[in-house]
Protein backbone atom coordinates (compact mmCIF):
# COMPACT_ATOMS: atom_id res chain seq x y z
CA UNK A 1 0.00 0.00 0.00
CA UNK A 2 2.81 2.49 0.93
CA UNK A 3 4.78 1.89 -2.47
CA UNK A 4 0.88 2.32 -4.22
CA UNK A 5 0.82 5.61 -2.69
CA UNK A 6 4.37 6.71 -3.00
CA UNK A 7 3.65 5.97 -6.68
CA UNK A 8 0.48 8.14 -7.20
CA UNK A 9 3.18 10.47 -5.62
CA UNK A 10 4.94 10.33 -9.29
CA UNK A 11 2.18 10.16 -11.19
CA UNK A 12 1.60 13.74 -9.32
CA UNK A 13 5.18 15.17 -9.58
CA UNK A 14 5.35 14.30 -13.36
CA UNK A 15 2.10 15.99 -13.80
CA UNK A 16 3.01 19.15 -11.65
CA UNK A 17 6.24 19.18 -14.00
CA UNK A 18 4.13 19.02 -17.24
CA UNK A 19 1.92 21.53 -15.80
CA UNK A 20 4.57 24.20 -15.22
CA UNK A 21 5.93 23.32 -18.47
CA UNK A 22 2.64 24.13 -20.10
CA UNK A 23 0.70 26.52 -18.12
CA UNK A 24 1.81 29.71 -19.74
CA UNK A 25 2.45 28.57 -23.34
CA UNK A 26 0.51 30.68 -25.98
CA UNK A 27 -1.73 28.85 -28.30
CA UNK A 28 1.09 28.49 -31.03
CA UNK A 29 3.05 26.64 -29.04
CA UNK A 30 0.92 24.13 -27.89
CA UNK A 31 0.33 24.11 -31.85
CA UNK A 32 4.10 23.74 -32.67
CA UNK A 33 4.52 21.28 -30.16
CA UNK A 34 1.77 18.92 -31.63
CA UNK A 35 -0.44 19.24 -28.00
CA UNK A 36 -3.33 20.47 -30.02
CA UNK A 37 -5.76 17.58 -29.45
CA UNK A 38 -4.86 17.24 -25.95
CA UNK A 39 -5.04 21.17 -25.37
CA UNK A 40 -8.73 20.50 -26.69
CA UNK A 41 -9.96 17.96 -24.05
CA UNK A 42 -8.57 19.35 -21.64
CA UNK A 43 -6.34 22.75 -21.90
CA UNK A 44 -3.16 22.89 -19.58
CA UNK A 45 -4.86 20.70 -16.74
CA UNK A 46 -3.13 17.56 -15.70
CA UNK A 47 -4.56 14.34 -17.60
CA UNK A 48 -3.08 11.39 -16.77
CA UNK A 49 -2.14 9.44 -19.76
CA UNK A 50 0.50 7.50 -21.54
CA UNK A 51 2.43 8.91 -24.55
CA UNK A 52 0.50 7.60 -26.77
CA UNK A 53 -2.84 8.80 -25.51
CA UNK A 54 -4.35 6.69 -23.56
CA UNK A 55 -5.77 7.56 -20.71
CA UNK A 56 -4.33 6.02 -17.32
CA UNK A 57 -6.64 3.45 -16.29
CA UNK A 58 -6.64 0.10 -13.57
CA UNK A 59 -5.81 -2.15 -16.36
CA UNK A 60 -2.37 -2.19 -15.94
CA UNK A 61 -2.74 -2.94 -12.14
CA UNK A 62 -2.02 -6.64 -12.20
CA UNK A 63 -2.62 -8.75 -9.41
CA UNK A 64 -3.52 -12.37 -9.87
CA UNK A 65 -4.08 -13.88 -6.29
CA UNK A 66 -0.31 -15.20 -5.90
CA UNK A 67 2.34 -13.75 -3.89
CA UNK A 68 5.23 -14.54 -6.51
CA UNK A 69 3.36 -13.62 -9.18
CA UNK A 70 2.33 -10.40 -8.22
CA UNK A 71 5.51 -10.00 -6.84
CA UNK A 72 7.07 -10.35 -10.70
CA UNK A 73 4.58 -8.11 -11.98
CA UNK A 74 5.79 -5.10 -9.38
CA UNK A 75 9.25 -6.00 -10.45
CA UNK A 76 8.59 -5.87 -14.12
CA UNK A 77 6.19 -2.03 -13.52
CA UNK A 78 9.27 -0.52 -11.56
CA UNK A 79 11.44 -1.58 -14.78
CA UNK A 80 9.16 -0.19 -16.96
CA UNK A 81 8.77 2.95 -15.13
CA UNK A 82 12.38 3.50 -14.37
CA UNK A 83 13.08 3.04 -18.11
CA UNK A 84 10.47 5.45 -19.23
CA UNK A 85 11.92 8.08 -16.56
CA UNK A 86 15.34 7.32 -18.44
CA UNK A 87 13.38 8.04 -21.81
CA UNK A 88 12.11 11.12 -20.58
CA UNK A 89 15.19 12.25 -18.97
CA UNK A 90 16.94 12.30 -22.43
CA UNK A 91 14.28 14.28 -24.07
CA UNK A 92 14.49 16.73 -21.47
CA UNK A 93 18.12 16.53 -21.33
CA UNK A 94 18.55 20.60 -21.96
CA UNK A 95 16.37 21.44 -18.92
CA UNK A 96 17.92 20.37 -15.69
CA UNK A 97 14.92 21.78 -13.82
CA UNK A 98 12.96 18.83 -15.37
CA UNK A 99 15.72 16.23 -15.38
CA UNK A 100 16.90 16.74 -11.79
CA UNK A 101 13.44 15.60 -10.22
CA UNK A 102 12.81 12.88 -12.88
CA UNK A 103 16.15 11.56 -11.75
CA UNK A 104 14.96 11.25 -8.29
CA UNK A 105 11.88 9.57 -9.42
CA UNK A 106 14.08 7.58 -11.41
CA UNK A 107 16.09 6.13 -8.29
CA UNK A 108 13.31 5.51 -6.75
CA UNK A 109 11.75 3.16 -9.00
CA UNK A 110 15.40 1.57 -8.40
CA UNK A 111 14.84 1.54 -4.83
CA UNK A 112 11.42 0.12 -5.37
CA UNK A 113 12.78 -2.58 -7.68
CA UNK A 114 15.04 -3.78 -5.10
CA UNK A 115 12.63 -3.50 -2.28
CA UNK A 116 10.14 -6.01 -4.29
CA UNK A 117 13.42 -8.28 -4.70
CA UNK A 118 14.15 -8.70 -1.38
CA UNK A 119 10.41 -9.42 -0.94
CA UNK A 120 9.86 -12.22 -3.79
CA UNK A 121 13.10 -13.83 -2.39
CA UNK A 122 11.82 -13.63 1.04
CA UNK A 123 8.58 -15.49 0.05
CA UNK A 124 10.94 -17.80 -2.00
CA UNK A 125 12.73 -18.77 0.33
CA UNK A 126 9.60 -19.14 3.07
CA UNK A 127 7.89 -21.43 0.52
CA UNK A 128 11.41 -23.88 0.29
CA UNK A 129 11.42 -24.55 3.96
CA UNK A 130 11.44 -27.80 4.90
CA UNK A 131 7.84 -28.32 6.46
CA UNK A 132 7.32 -31.01 9.73
CA UNK A 133 4.24 -32.05 10.66
CA UNK A 134 3.62 -34.34 14.45
CA UNK A 135 1.06 -36.88 14.30
CA UNK A 136 0.02 -37.33 18.22
CA UNK A 137 -0.87 -41.29 17.84
CA UNK A 138 2.72 -41.81 16.93
CA UNK A 139 3.80 -40.65 19.38
CA UNK A 140 5.20 -42.61 22.93
CA UNK A 141 5.54 -39.29 24.52
CA UNK A 142 2.45 -39.09 27.09
CA UNK A 143 3.07 -35.64 27.95
CA UNK A 144 1.76 -34.57 24.21
CA UNK A 145 -0.18 -31.68 24.47
CA UNK A 146 -1.92 -31.70 20.77
CA UNK A 147 -4.09 -34.27 21.67
CA UNK A 148 -5.35 -31.64 23.72
CA UNK A 149 -5.63 -29.05 21.10
CA UNK A 150 -9.14 -29.70 20.46
CA UNK A 151 -10.42 -29.03 24.03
Amino acid sequence: MISGTEELAHLEMVGSIVHQLTKNASIEEIERAGLSPYYTDHGVDVYPQAASGMPFNANCLACKGDVIANLQEDLAAEQKARATYEKLIDLCRDEPDVVDPLRFLRQREIVHFQRFGEALRGVQDKLAEKKFYMNCDNMQNSDCDCRNDNN
